[in-house]
């Protein structure tokens, strides 16, 4: 079984499958068939950037069954991305949309989607050996570019298992860090409310994200 499979088959955490399989379906996607498993990452695995998100939202990447896909954030951060040239198009609707990443891999600190978009410690401890073979496997990686303080703590918590000194690498909005031969970008998570209130701005993300290319590309 390879690791895409063990994770789609990843029954760990009672509490996320129960949430995953029973919650109510919105009125506006009634009829339709959601994924509700994990989900895996995407995109290039012998890419040279990973981005690590939070989880699925329910009514996004647990509906359509692909990371970043058919919800708010995903609209948010696809267009982002594809301004500065990490995707092909600027959309991520549909698993079969045809949309590509370039040079960059992205994945989840949890696979599967939390009640109220907050995962417990343990579910996320449960889901660290995925992100660390996700790491292992990135042979290119020169850049790691965490979305929210979660995807920040989970990464870091890898790194600090391994033995790295973490001492004084704290979250800020694009902030980076040179640890052990990779390049740490930390921005905040791409959800309606950081980018409502202002707290994300998409200019200003946009500029981030083409900072992280032209370093990786150096």
């Amino acid at each position: 079984m390879n690791l895409n499979e063990e994770i789609i088959n990843c029954r760990k955490c009672p509490r996320l499958v129960e949430y995953r399989t029973t919650r109510e379906i919105p009125r506006r996607y009634s009829g339709e068939i959601y994924w509700s498993r994990p989900v895996t990452g995407y995109g290039d695995i012998h890419g040279k950037l990973l981005v690590i998100g939070l989880a699925p939202a329910f009514n996004g990447g647990n509906r359509t069954g692909r990371i970043f896909t058919g919800d708010k954030s995903s609209d948010f951060l696809i267009s982002a991305l594809y301004e500065a040239g990490f995707t092909n198009i600027p959309t991520s609707t549909s698993r079969d949309d045809g949309l590509t990443y370039n040079d960059m891999y992205i994945t989840l600190a949890l696979k599967c989607a939390p009640p109220d978009n907050i995962p417990l410690k343990d579910e996320l401890i449960n889901c660290q050996p995925f992100l660390i073979r996700e790491i292992q496997m990135m042979d290119k990686l020169r850049a790691v570019l965490v979305l929210g303080k979660i995807a920040f703590d989970s990464y870091l918590r890898i790194l600090s298992e391994k033995g790295i000194n973490i001492k004084n690498v704290k979250f800020g909005n694009e902030l980076y860090y040179d640890i052990n031969g990779i390049r740490l970008y930390c921005s905040y998570h791409p959800s309606p409310r950081n980018v409502n209130t202002g707290s994300l701005k998409r200019e200003n993300f946009i500029k981030f994200l083409r900072e992280i290319k032209k370093y990786i590309n150096s």
